[in-house]
């Protein structure tokens, strides 16, 4: 099939109809009120990502193509559909429920009188010491600066000049709480006090704005200097070109219109907000303790096919284990990086590390194997967007600690997820590998749900360690070809073929009236030649169900099911499911397929080689597939669609049911 002529939805639009779900969460009124909140702060949040690393490709191509200008059209239309939304679920819905409830949070009102002399000594003995405020000239060259996602007031004056004064959130809690359960913004805070800031003239009015830019500032080919590089490329990045200039949409025009001239921030870059940015701040709304208001607690369950007693090391020697987190304690996981540093059998350590938790237990591990004299070997993705800077932090930590830090490989990055230990025990070896669909970070393993595979596999092993002895070379992959992988699926190797193999395989039996079918989860489906052989497939007779969390170009059809779920845990695993003559293969993994993950990236899935552990993710699979109160199918157009429920069919929630299914396992 031509990949030109294959029907695909826009990426832009599929990725915001899945925050627009996120944003629906909000407004469901069987989602708890806090939790509801939160929900907020993710859509906000998500949103400024978009115009970071999404708008700039847009503007670009507008500018370009002629053609390209409706697809900017269309994604501009959508987010003001989105952010109308937004401020009716949380003027209308979640801020009258938080009053019901006793919890005022002032917004766009003024304090009680009562409040007035809490929030000025605020202000005069905190909030001022971190402000900044200037008057700016229209007409004259721009000396003022505005930092990326910064927040500020612009202030009219009434002897006819302009002020400008920063709301210093990153420094300062957004929120002060007041008396009882009262809250009220920083910016609100700064507001009442605009006279200090400004003496001597009246004030006439405020607004808030804030500009995004550019974050796509890529680091080039590997010159034996990367470090430096993306030290330059994070300071590069704070700079870039303006892709949003948001501003309160009671500003008046000429004001916005001589803002934008002196900024330089072209029409399309101007987009109207209201009173208040960076509402991803609501994660730190001060919410006195209510459970009623919250999730269900849902303590991670313990592993009953590990025993506790015994060293893990050892017990993955006489087995697979697998975790499926965060439903299952991670401690699993870092027990296994402490026991590797400190067990005097193991020689050797290898792992690959993403994205780090900010205080990494496992980084501590590694340093200190290393200090205990063992030989290991991270390599260290540099260029893991927005977590450069805490990557190169702990890069350099664990270098001073004796590690051997491999940093890129040129023109990919890194982002597979896997871990592999050698020990010695008198003339033998015995190999241990960790894989997971999910970084090696224990921060974001409380809430992304993935899965994990403790393996002693000798085939699994070794290739890994070959793997590992190929990233050490910082070769290229097409300068590498000799060698092969038959266990794992690794990108710029054998994964690509292998799965459009398999795919081909479950074609061919429908053809010949066999049962096929083709079960995948990822997080995003986006790579042409990957959803061509899928369409083929279908055409074929192959039921294909997809759970895709993100984005998703494909366009469903006969044959082809897609679902998405948004819940309280992010849906992160990638679970791959071949028929195959009723002989099940069955793969996890690190790689969505994406043209960045399949093309640009060196990736790993592996084969769940274990029937117990096969028919365990079935099953988790199976319950998000019956899923009919979180999850939505997606229509032609990529927009969510509800689950259709039969009369009295009983609520199927794929993660409170996978805990509960997990916790007897």
């Amino acid at each position: 099939m031509e990949q030109q002529t294959i029907p695909l939805n826009d990426r832009d639009l599929s990725w915001l109809y899945f925050n627009y779900r996120v944003l629906s969460m909000a407004g469901e009124p069987f989602v708890p009120l806090y939790e509801r909140v939160k929900f907020l702060s993710i859509f906000s949040s998500n949103l400024d990502e978009f115009f970071r690393v999404r708008m700039p490709a847009l503007l670009a191509l507008h500018h370009l193509r002629e053609g390209e200008k409706g697809a900017l059209a269309a994604a501009q239309q959508e987010i003001a559909r989105q952010l109308n939304e937004y401020g009716k679920i949380f003027t209308q819905s979640v801020l009258p429920e938080l009053r019901e409830k006793g919890i005022r949070v002032y917004y766009g009102e003024s304090p009680a009188p009562e409040h007035l002399p809490s929030i000025r000594d605020y202000f005069y003995n905190t909030v001022l010491a971190y402000l900044q405020p200037v008057r700016i000239q229209f007409g004259q060259p721009m000396d003022l600066f505005l930092e990326n996602n910064a927040l500020y007031l612009v202030v009219c004056l009434e002897d006819g000049g302009t002020g400008i004064v920063n709301i210093p959130s990153d420094h300062l809690p957004r929120f002060l709480r007041l008396s009882g359960n009262d809250v009220i913004f920083i910016d609100d805070v700064i507001r009442q006090h605009l006279e200090f800031l400004f003496p001597h003239v009246g004030i006439q009015a405020a607004y808030s704005i804030k500009v995004t830019r550019d974050a796509e500032i890529d680091v080039d080919e590997f010159s034996g200097h990367l470090l430096q590089k993306v030290e330059d490329m994070l300071v590069q990045r704070q700079m870039g070109v303006p892709t949003r200039f948001l501003f309160d949409a009671a500003m008046p025009d000429a004001l916005r219109d001589q803002l934008g001239e002196y900024f330089r921030i072209a029409a399309l870059e101007m987009v109207p907000g209201g009173r208040y940015h960076n509402l991803r701040d609501l994660s730190d709304l001060p919410l006195p303790a209510d459970p009623s208001l919250e999730y269900p607690k849902m303590p991670p369950a313990h592993c009953h096919a590990i025993d506790l007693d015994k060293p893990l090391l050892d017990q993955i020697q006489a087995g697979d284990k697998m975790l499926h987190v965060p439903y299952q304690s991670y401690d699993y996981i870092l027990r296994y990086f402490n026991e590797a540093a400190t067990d005097p059998d193991v020689r050797e350590i290898y792992v690959t590390l993403y994205r780090v938790a900010s205080t990494s237990r496992i980084v501590h591990a590694l340093m200190s194997a290393a200090k205990n004299g063992k030989k290991v070997t991270v390599m260290v993705e540099l260029k893991a967007r927005f977590d450069e800077a805490n990557n190169l932090r702990w890069a350099k930590r664990m270098k001073a600690a004796g590690v051997r830090i491999l940093y890129s490989i040129p023109g990919l990055k890194v982002h597979a997820k896997v871990a592999l230990v050698k020990r010695k025990r008198g003339f033998s070896w015995d190999h241990t590998a960790l894989l997971a669909t999910g970084n090696f970070n224990e921060s974001t393993a409380r809430f992304y749900a993935d899965h994990i595979l403790f393996t002693r596999h000798q085939g699994i092993t070794q290739e890994l360690e070959l793997l590992f002895i190929y990233m050490q070379t910082g070769i290229v992959p097409g300068k590498f070809n000799f060698m092969h992988f038959e266990h794992l699926l690794v990108a710029q190797f054998n994964l690509v073929d292998q799965f459009t193999s398999l795919i081909r395989a479950e074609a061919e039996a429908a053809r010949a009236g066999k049962p096929a079918r083709i079960t995948i989860k990822l997080n995003n489906l986006q790579e042409k030649s990957m959803i061509a052989e899928l369409y083929a497939a279908a055409d074929a007779g192959v039921e294909i169900d997809l759970i895709v969390r993100s984005i998703c170009c494909l366009v469903p059809r006969e044959g082809i099911r897609v679902r998405r779920i948004v819940d309280r845990f992010l849906e992160h695993a990638r679970v791959f499911i071949f028929h195959n003559g009723g002989n099940e293969r069955v793969y996890l993994g690190s790689a969505d397929w994406m043209n960045r993950n399949l093309h640009r990236r060196i990736e790993v899935c592996f084969p769940i080689y274990d029937p117990v552990y096969r028919r365990q993710l079935k099953d988790i699979i199976q319950l998000q597939l019956t899923d009919n109160t979180n999850a939505v199918i997606l229509g032609a157009d990529a927009r969510n669609l509800p689950v259709p429920r039969e009369a009295g069919a009983p609520d199927v929630n794929a993660q409170r049911d996978t805990y509960t299914y997990v916790r007897q396992l």
